[in-house]
């Protein structure tokens, strides 16, 4: 059942209360899409790939500026009764965004809630235990400019292991920050995008999975909060394509 107005004040409140974060007052920034690679049946994703994707966007002139890295975080509760607050959410996500170094976001996918918080509520979180870092993923690589787009395409690993779980592709279009006025623009680019990887006949392809952003209280004004909730949508990808493979070999 859809959560009205109240149940998210309801939320947020009892969930960051006391972290006062900053829910409408983002700031609008360029356009992002966050593309993941999909393989095909049967195969993974590996470090050839990964060399291939970034050797075609130079392919297309896609000039390098240098390294990007964010961090994802999956919490669960740490349960010290049996009795937990039905407000209180069962799991959310965390991240922080190389764009804003000094904030954090929060993401409520089974509430369709996204906060915007300091940076420093990570160690408010500690000192609380009400919440434990379950997952860590961390995603870097390079960033290119391309014209008027921006490129980054990296690795998906876990915080404290090379295994790759992923490759992730950010897609920014400098000029506007509206999504439906920027939408035609960012379609063209990426069949465009599409037609010059399928030349290298990888076994697989990226995809675009955009979130309902108005579920989560979001306008058609792009800001960070627009990017977690897409990195927010590309972890539960990661996960159930893992439990998909894990169910296959059992």
């Amino acid at each position: 059942m859809p959560f009205s107005y109240g149940s998210r004040q309801s939320i947020s409140r009892s969930f960051l209360g006391e972290f006062r974060p900053s829910l409408f007052l983002a700031e609008a920034m360029p356009l992002k899409w966050v593309l993941q690679w999909q393989p095909n049946p049967g195969t993974t994703v590996n470090s050839q790939i990964l060399a291939e994707v970034s050797q075609c966007v130079e392919g297309i002139n896609g000039v390098k500026e240098g390294r990007w890295k964010a961090t994802l975080t999956y919490y669960k509760p740490i349960l010290r009764d049996q009795a937990m607050s039905p407000e209180m959410p069962r799991d959310f996500i965390g991240m922080s965004l190389p764009e804003q170094p000094n904030k954090y976001y929060f993401t409520l996918r089974s509430h369709r809630i996204v906060v915007e918080s300091d940076v420093s509520v990570q160690n408010i979180m500690e000192k609380l235990q009400s919440y434990k870092s379950r997952v860590a993923l961390i995603f870097e690589g390079f960033q290119y400019q391309l014209g008027d787009f921006q490129l980054r395409v990296g690795k998906v690993v876990p915080s404290h292991s090379e295994n790759l779980r992923g490759i992730v592709m950010e897609v920014e279009y400098l000029p506007i920050s509206s999504l439906e006025k920027s939408r035609q623009i960012m379609e063209e680019f990426i069949d465009i995008w599409q037609e010059a990887l399928s030349k290298r006949s990888l076994p697989g392809h990226f995809i675009h999975v955009e979130p309902n952003f108005s579920e989560y209280g979001l306008s058609d004004h792009y800001t960070s909060q627009h990017t977690a909730v897409q990195y927010a949508t590309v972890m539960a990808q990661l996960i159930a394509s893992a439990q998909a493979v894990s169910t296959v070999r059992n």
